[in-house]
């Protein structure tokens, strides 16, 4: 397939978002609030950070795990298949979605997206609710649904999670897009440059630590949701704590919007770049 105008329209988008990345410049708030962050981490023996960042890490490749093993996700991937026939009969496997043109993979991404995006907003809003149950979870809950946002992406993409290099692809994507928004460049170029150091498009040859020190201002943010849903909850308009709700679904809404928008430009990203290496092949 050659390399058409809307490909070549799609890629200057993906070049302007990642100078936008690069000229990011935070406020005073933002890096105060990190200063006293990694000063309170500070604190914390190396020992027992590095202890919970590769627990934490185990607990990501865990909840990869039983997401790709899942039927949930094995029905997701025959959906996905399904709605991409109406545009060619031939697709058969995630790997034929590639015959699509860009602006079909984007309307089937969108589909996805728009799911997912109202399950963050259904999740937080109960979250927001006040339960025991559903505080103590929502952490968990979050990363759940953020992590099989990416996934779906991945798949839509034609990129299938459960081969080696593309899990650590999407864990990799997760971390980076979790990250506060004057590193997610850095993240970013990370990502690049695994994309041109792999030996192999299937293998993964060394594991890397996922988390860090960077990567705490979001779980941070998460837990003042908490904080303020908390503190919300008790004032009710017609029985229901409306505020913390709102809280609640707000805050995890746009959480979930900006991790699908940056798995997004990654796998638009991976797929223009694919496009254009096989033309240089087949030319």
């Amino acid at each position: 397939m050659a390399w058409t105008e809307r490909d070549k329209i799609v890629w200057d988008e993906i070049m302007a978002w990642e100078q936008s990345l690069a000229e990011y410049e935070g406020n005073d708030f933002q890096y105060t609030y990190s200063k006293w962050l990694n000063t309170a981490l500070s604190t914390i023996p190396e020992e027992t950070l590095s202890a919970f960042f590769g627990q934490l890490d185990n607990v990501l490749f865990q909840m990869h795990s039983l997401l790709q093993g899942s039927q949930f996700q094995n029905e997701a991937k025959e959906r996905i298949l399904t709605s991409a026939r109406i545009f060619r009969e031939d697709i058969a496997a995630l790997d034929d979605l590639k015959k699509l043109t860009i602006d079909q993979i984007r309307y089937l991404s969108s589909q996805q997206s728009s799911r997912h995006r109202f399950y963050s907003l259904l999740q937080g809003g109960i979250t927001g609710t006040g339960g025991a149950l559903t505080l103590s979870t929502d952490f968990a809950a979050m990363a759940v649904l953020n992590l099989r946002a990416i996934q779906m992406t991945a798949m839509t993409y034609g990129y299938d999670p459960q081969l080696p290099f593309e899990m650590m692809a999407s864990l990799k994507v997760f971390h980076a897009a979790a990250l506060p928004d004057r590193l997610k460049a850095d993240g970013w170029q990370e990502l690049l440059i695994e994309l041109e150091e792999r030996d192999h498009p299937y293998f993964y040859n060394e594991v890397d630590q996922l988390t860090d020190l960077t990567w705490m201002e979001r779980p941070v943010t998460q837990l003042g949701k908490l904080l303020a849903i908390t503190l919300f909850k008790n004032q009710k308009t017609a029985n229901l704590p409306l505020i913390s709700v709102a809280i609640g679904a707000g805050v995890n809404y746009r959480l979930t919007k900006r991790m699908i928008d940056f798995a997004e430009r990654y796998y638009q990203y991976r797929w223009l770049q694919d496009k254009r290496e096989n033309m240089k092949i087949n030319a």
